[in-house]
């Protein structure tokens, strides 16, 4: 029952940072100092990853009707008067699209060099490093872009060119753990004039195929001999992370409708300072 309760807290965690551009990896890295579970280090890294399935499934659930690209009802861009073309959503497919073109980057670096990032830069440094960086790097961002009106606000408005250099500012976030695979593609996305719903909303859909990507890779390397204890604990974090970020999602899209990026910005500042010097003091100790 200790170790259920240990992944219900770290679902939560999950489910609030991981859309909120403030890094789940940091705010994992932190808990688990605390709440570590009593798993073997290879489950635990596994578990880290793959719970991040339930907090993808809450995107699938609330933005189900801009995911799926067939039906007829509500078509607005049918790829032909056919009946097969009428079921067809020309803009969905499109946007899919743009997903895999920014997906492409983040991709190939995360196959390649998947353990060697995790042995060189999955540390508590590196991650308080990339937390303040780019916490500073969204308050830097936002006085910048104060006063200008986006170039893009819809998604439809994005073009192939954007999605593709969203997926570079992904690929940092795959190579620099605490860095926020949000935060980085929301940066990118406001540093070329996209708006922030339009950013928030693209992250969301790219965190459909990246995050069950690098889960099924995690998956396929730590293989299917589970104990009871150890699969209880994976389905349950990824229940509590998937309720969690249902209510987590529908927040942000509210909020940055009348609030910028930058609060995130100092949030990000504090913690990673608070994870360097936590982590220097107990070495020192």
């Amino acid at each position: 029952m200790l170790e259920i309760l240990k992944s219900i807290i770290l679902g939560i965690v999950e489910g609030i940072t991981e859309w909120l551009p403030v890094s789940s990896t940091g705010h994992l890295i932190l808990v688990n100092e605390f709440i570590k579970l009593k798993q073997s280090d290879e489950f635990i890294e596994m578990f880290d990853v793959v719970i991040q399935l339930g907090a993808i499934l809450a995107v699938v659930v609330i933005f189900w009707k801009k995911l799926w690209p067939f039906g007829k009802k509500n078509n607005a861009h049918p790829l032909n008067k056919s009946p097969f073309g009428q079921m067809v959503k020309v803009d969905i497919f499109q946007m899919w699209f743009k997903v895999l073109v920014a997906c492409i980057p983040a991709a190939v670096i995360g196959l390649l060099l998947d353990d060697w990032i995790d042995e060189h830069f999955y540390n508590p440094w590196c991650v308080s490093i990339a937390l303040i960086v780019f916490g500073i790097a969204f308050i830097v961002v936002e006085n910048h872009n104060k006063g200008k009106k986006p170039k893009i606000n819809t998604i439809d408005d994005l073009t192939y060119k954007a999605a593709f250099i969203i997926g570079m500012f992904q690929l940092i976030a795959a190579i620099f753990p605490g860095t926020s695979r949000s935060g980085a593609t929301i940066v990118g996305a406001l540093l070329i004039g996209i708006s922030r719903t339009v950013a928030a909303e693209f992250t969301f859909y790219l965190a459909i195929p990246v995050m069950f990507g690098a889960s099924l890779l995690k998956l396929v390397k730590f293989g299917t001999d589970f104990s009871g204890t150890e699969l209880s604990v994976l389905i349950v974090g990824m229940v509590v992370s998937f309720v969690v970020s249902l209510f987590v999602i529908k927040f942000l899209m509210g909020y940055i409708k009348k609030h910028d990026f930058k609060v995130f910005g100092w949030y990000r500042i504090i913690l990673g300072a608070l994870v360097l010097i936590y982590f220097t003091a107990k070495n020192l100790a």
